[in-house]
C-alpha cells in the first residue's frame, strides 16, 4: 500500500510521473536504530556512493559520525557537507586524489603497496604522522553470506594477507603516514545478522592479533558495511541480533550504505501503454533500467506497488487490464529494460504510477542515465 504521504508527493510530480521520492527522516531514523545496536565508542559512518544526492547526504551527514567516500567527487560533497570524519576507499585512487584526501584530513583505506607509495608523494609538505591510514586486507577465508564478495576470494579490492609484513613496513617507511588499524570489508548485502555479528568479532581478534605480532597501536578496526535488504521477500537484518554478538571495547568503524538508504527512497513511473504479445501482458513505463538498473544487474524482479490515478483526460477509451499477471517494462530499445516479471495486480490502467520500494540506495547511482537520452527522473523529497 504506497502511503499518504508518498500518494501526496507523487501528486506534484510532473506528467507522465517519473521520479525519486527520498524521505530524509526514514533516513535519519534508519541510522539512529543502527547507532543504538552498536557497542559504545563505535563509529558509523555512511557510504556515500549508495545515494550521492545532497539532500541525502546532508540528512545522514547530521546523524551519522561521517562519511566514506570512494572518489574525489564524493570526497568534494562530503567536504561540502562538513562531516567530522571521511574515510577515504577504493582501489583506482588517481594523484589528484590522494592529494585531496589528504588536504581533507581523511583517514585513507590503503588498497595496493604501490598507493603507500604514492599516496606517501602525494602528502606533499605534510608533516610526520599527518595521514592517518589504515590497511585494506583481502584475507584468507574472510566471508559472509551475501550477493557481493570483496574478499577472501580473487578481487581487486585489498592487499593479499600475504602481503601485510611488506605493507606494514611500506608505511612506516613513509613517516608522512600514521598507520591507525586495519579495513576489513568483506561483503554486499548480507542478512545474516548473527553471522555479520561473529564476523566483525573474527575481525577484531584478527586485528589485534596482527597488531601485537607487529607493534602497531590499534586504533580503527573497519569493519566495513554490508548489511543487507531483501528486495524481494520479507527477511531483513536483525539489528537486536547483531546487538548481541558485537563486541565491547573496539575501535571499531562501520560504513553502511544501502542499509541506511534503500527504505528511505521510491522510484515512481507512470504506465505509458498495456499491451500483450506472445501471451504475455506488459505494463511500458515512463522510466526503466536506466533510472533504476538494480534488479536487471543483480537479475531479480523488483516488487512494486499501483498507486491508482482516477484522472484520463484524453478523447479516447482508457486501456485497462484486471487480475493478470504484468511484466512491468521500460522505455529504452533493449528487450532487457525490465524491473518486474509475472506480478500479479488486481487492476492496472494506463496513467496509473507503478511505485517500487526500497530504491534509496543503488538505484540512480549505478544506472546508465543517458542511453538514448530520455530525461532524467525529477527528485522530490519528504520529511
Amino acid at each position: 500500500m504506497v502511503s499518504d504521504a508518498l500518494a501526496d508527493a507523487l501528486r506534484r510530480a510532473q506528467g507522465p510521473v517519473c521520479a525519486y521520492v527520498y524521505d530524509t527522516g526514514v533516513l535519519r531514523r534508519r541510522a539512529e536504530a543502527v547507532r543504538d545496536a552498536l557497542p559504545d565508542g563505535a563509529r558509523l559512518l555512511y557510504a556515500v556512493k549508495a545515494n550521492g544526492h545532497p539532500a541525502v547526504v546532508a540528512a545522514l551527514a547530521s546523524t551519522v559520525d561521517g562519511l566514506e567516500v570512494a572518489s574525489g567527487g564524493e570526497l568534494e560533497l562530503a567536504r561540502r557537507a562538513g562531516v567530522r570524519r571521511i574515510a577515504f576507499a577504493g582501489p583506482a585512487k588517481t594523484d589528484a586524489e590522494l592529494a585531496a584526501a589528504v588536504d581533507a584530513g581523511a583517514t585513507v583505506n590503503l588498497e595496493s603497496l604501490l598507493e603507500i607509495r604514492r599516496l606517501a608523494s602525494s602528502a606533499g609538505g605534510a608533516g610526520p604522522g599527518a595521514v592517518r591510514v589504515a590497511l585494506r586486507v583481502n584475507r584468507a577465508g574472510a566471508t559472509l553470506p551475501g550477493t557481493h564478495q570483496m574478499t577472501g576470494t580473487p578481487t581487486p579490492f585489498g592487499i593479499d594477507e600475504s602481503a601485510l609484513r611488506e605493507a606494514i613496513a611500506a608505511v612506516r617507511e613513509e613517516r608522512r603516514l600514521d598507520l591507525v588499524g586495519f579495513h576489513l570489508h568483506a561483503v554486499s548485502n548480507n542478512l545474516d545478522a548473527v553471522a555479520h555479528g561473529a564476523f566483525v568479532t573474527e575481525a577484531v581478534d584478527w586485528s589485534r592479533h596482527v597488531a601485537d605480532a607487529h607493534g602497531i597501536d590499534l586504533r580503527e578496526v573497519n569493519v566495513g558495511g554490508g548489511f543487507g535488504v531483501d528486495y524481494v521477500g520479507e527477511d531483513r537484518f536483525d539489528l537486536d541480533k547483531l546487538r548481541a554478538t558485537l563486541p565491547a571495547g573496539a575501535p571499531l568503524v562501520f560504513e553502511l550504505g544501502r542499509y541506511l538508504a534503500a527504505p528511505a527512497g521510491w522510484y515512481a513511473t507512470e504506465v505509458l501503454d498495456l499491451k500483450r504479445n506472445h501471451g504475455r501482458w506488459f505494463a511500458v513505463l515512463r522510466g526503466g533500467t536506466h533510472h533504476f538498473r538494480l534488479p536487471a544487474a543483480w537479475r531479480y524482479s523488483h516488487p512494486f506497488e499501483v498507486l491508482p490515478v482516477e484522472r484520463w483526460p484524453h478523447p479516447y477509451p482508457r486501456p485497462e487490464v484486471r487480475d493478470v499477471a504484468v511484466d512491468a517494462v521500460g522505455e529504452l530499445c533493449t528487450p532487457r529494460d525490465v524491473l518486474t516479471r509475472d506480478q500479479g495486480v488486481d487492476r492496472l490502467r494506463v496513467g496509473d504510477v507503478l511505485v517500487f520500494g526500497n530504491a534509496g540506495g543503488y538505484g540512480w547511482e549505478i544506472s546508465h542515465h543517458d542511453f538514448l537520452r530520455h530525461e532524467h527522473p525529477q527528485v522530490l523529497l519528504m520529511e
